[in-house]
């Protein structure tokens, strides 16, 4: 799916820049572009074959798919964790460093951007990278529609209807989906809609776009995860556990922004707001989790060419701030459980109150960035940026035996990196960079305490990564790309999800002493006559160095949660409107707790699609056919980490067969 390096990138801050030119590991991933027919509904068919990039898709509608680069956020147990996500510049990932990414609509963008490795001098609180999705163009019609239809095993479905337009200096694009399915699993119902929109405009040489993304799920059932013994016998099952306290969630949550640029001088002005809402009511296995959010931000750019001392410069500098406001109340839940003092109603749901507190999130964060043309071959790349991260706890629930858990704690970090780029030839580039990265736990890992009292833990500190990083890119024979990196990085007192026998499956956070992540990325793209081939292949050796848990030393294991290595390929075949795609992916085994003591056996699976390919234009049907798990492998595609009852293992659906129709109109 990558494709050949597009002639400018705008990830890392870029006002556009050839990829050849960047001092570290970029992809471009155009969806259905090489791999035509996806259903747009997750992130791992999306980003296949991005090297070092691993989603796992847990096949649960009340989790979003576990989303990692380099290893960062494999382990996250809610959300996306230590990877900045952002819709057209507009930041969907939250001040406190978490993405909820079941509101994310894939429906409408066509083009992605992907950075591997630490960002945190260019974005702020991120270890692993940044996930820059783009809004297709609009159509050149003044209104252009695209109707489509999906079914297949496990009762699913999911409708969608996309449309867009331009009018002299106004161009739009938007999309509505309706999905419903049963699942794989027993007890994994979802029924959920989503839509987005933009609308684009110059005016007085300054050009403004308004984006808002709505999201509205009113059941996603949670299967949870099994034993070895359960997922070996029958993976399609639910933990009985899950299904008896009727763990779940639904969530509605809305988010818009404006954004604007205007040229200035030798440089251009970019400014943006946003604000949003989510609201979530969680019940999980070990209580009921009732969440109201709001967050708002913005941020100021300015890029500006300069010439000093003889040289060619290239100044970025701007800050961004946020606020995130959480009211989050927890209550005993009380299905499937007797009548006691924290369950006194039978047959309700809703227990006692255990928690009722205000949470905040401040950030505020500084940066610049000098770009220096040395020659006609070289740049350098400078930049550095300071975080202040606040967070601040009002406990609302105060009684002689619950003491007042309120407090705050500030969190802050200087983050520099640097690069430099050789352009051996014009299609040809070696680089080397130096990065660091700061991240910092979230609200939820900050509350989620051991000793189960509110308030922020006292113990939970930020961690800080360096990465050393050496490449080369570029296009071989007139019609293969390549993308080669090797990448060392240390991390200090890195964020370890844990659980403890008796917590039903709560889970808590501690730091590491420090870990190491080498590894190596290889990313390939051909067109041979009709035919289109991708591959990746990564190498991980993550280990820790420094970890003692309970006078247990882990030094030397490997982190779990990250296959050693992976490989994808695809390969498509088009003519005539017509398409053929195979995708193969392997993987191998993976470890699921910090004492390497159980693991996930290594996979291998198949799948394919065949069908016809369009874009807007005159009026055609496009059907699509597509299996997925072809070979209908047993395999586990996701894992819980560091799970308490041996409950590590998330099965991935069996052979999975699906048709779908579009029918459109306009170009």
């Amino acid at each position: 799916m990558p494709r050949r390096l597009a002639p400018v990138v705008t990830v890392a801050r870029e006002r556009g820049r050839s990829p050849l030119a960047l001092p570290f590991a970029v992809t471009t991933v155009q969806p259905d572009s090489m791999r035509p027919g996806q259903l747009h509904t997750q992130l791992d068919q999306t980003l296949l074959l991005v090297p070092g990039v691993l989603v796992q898709s847990r096949d649960n509608p009340s989790q979003d798919p576990r989303v990692s680069i380099r290893g960062f956020g494999a382990r996250s147990a809610f959300g996306v964790r230590g990877i900045r996500i952002l819709r057209d510049g507009m930041p969907l990932t939250m001040p406190d460093g978490q993405t909820a990414v079941d509101y994310l609509d894939l429906e409408s963008v066509g083009r992605i951007e992907v950075i591997r490795g630490s960002a945190s001098a260019l974005y702020g609180n991120a270890s692993g990278g940044v996930v820059d999705l783009h809004t297709e163009a609009p159509p050149n019609d003044p209104f252009a529609l695209r109707l489509r239809g999906w079914a297949g095993d496990y009762q699913q479905q999911r409708w969608t209807a996309a449309f867009g337009g331009s009018d002299g200096p106004i161009g739009y694009v938007g999309d509505i989906n309706y999905n419903d399915r049963l699942g794989y699993r027993d007890f994994s119902r979802q029924i959920a809609t989503s839509g987005y929109g933009k609308m684009a405009w110059t005016s007085g040489g300054t050009d403004y776009a308004v984006q808002v993304l709505g999201y509205n799920m009113p059941l996603g059932d949670n299967p949870g995860a099994l034993t070895r013994a359960q997922a070996d016998s029958a993976p399609w099952m639910a933990d009985p556990f899950s299904v008896l306290k009727h763990a779940r969630k639904s969530v509605s949550q809305v988010q818009l922004g404006v954004s604007g640029q205007r040229p200035l001088g030798q440089g251009q002005l970019s400014a943006n707001i946003w604000g949003g809402t989510r609201d979530l009511f969680n019940p999980l296995t070990f209580a009921i989790v009732d969440v109201y959010w709001h967050s708002y931000g913005g941020g100021v750019r300015l890029d500006q060419r300069a010439r000093f001392f003889g040289l060619s410069h290239e100044i970025t500098g701007g800050i961004d701030l946020a606020r995130e406001s959480d009211h989050r109340r927890n209550f005993a839940n009380c299905n499937g459980a007797e009548t006691s003092a924290t369950c006194p109603t039978a047959g309700v749901e809703r227990g006692a109150e255990s928690l009722d507190e205000n949470e905040t999130v401040s950030n505020v964060g500084p940066y610049v960035r000098d770009q220096v043309q040395l020659g006609t071959r070289s740049l350098l790349s400078l930049g550095v940026r300071a975080d202040l991260v606040k967070f601040e706890v009002d406990d609302n629930l105060i009684t002689p035996t619950m003491p007042d858990a309120s407090g705050a704690r500030t969190l802050d970090a200087v983050s520099p990196m640097g690069g430099f780029v050789f352009r051996v030839t014009p299609l040809h580039s070696l680089y080397a960079n130096v990065s660091s990265a700061f991240e910092t736990p979230t609200t939820t890992e900050f509350g989620n305490k051991p000793d189960g009292s509110a308030g922020l833990n006292p113990d939970l500190k930020p961690q800080y990564s360096t990465t050393y990083e050496i490449g080369a890119k570029g296009i071989a024979l007139g019609r293969m790309e390549y993308d080669l990196a090797a990448f060392d990085t240390e991390v200090r007192d890195e964020l370890i999800p844990f659980e403890v026998p008796g917590g039903s499956g709560r889970t808590f956070y501690r730091n590491a002493g420090r870990t190491r992540r080498e590894g190596v990325e290889l990313g390939l793209h051909a067109l041979l006559g009709d035919f289109e081939l991708g591959g990746s292949y990564t190498v991980a050796h993550y280990r820790f160095r420094n970890f003692v848990v309970d006078s247990v030393s882990y030094a030397g294991h490997s982190i779990p949660g990250v296959p050693a290595t992976q490989l994808q390929l695809a390969a498509t075949w088009q003519k005539r409107g017509w398409f053929a795609t195979v995708e193969g992916i392997a993987a191998s085994r993976l470890f699921v707790n910090d004492a390497n003591s159980a693991a996930a056996a290594g996979y291998s699976i198949m799948n394919v699609r065949v069908g016809a390919t369009s874009v807007f234009g005159n009026p055609w049907i496009a059907p699509v056919f597509g299996v997925d798990n072809l070979f209908d492998a047993k395999y586990i595609g996701s894992v819980s980490v560091n799970a308490s009852n041996g409950k590590y293992f998330e099965p991935s659906p069996a052979r999975t067969i699906y048709a779908g129709m579009t029918v459109a109109v306009g170009r």
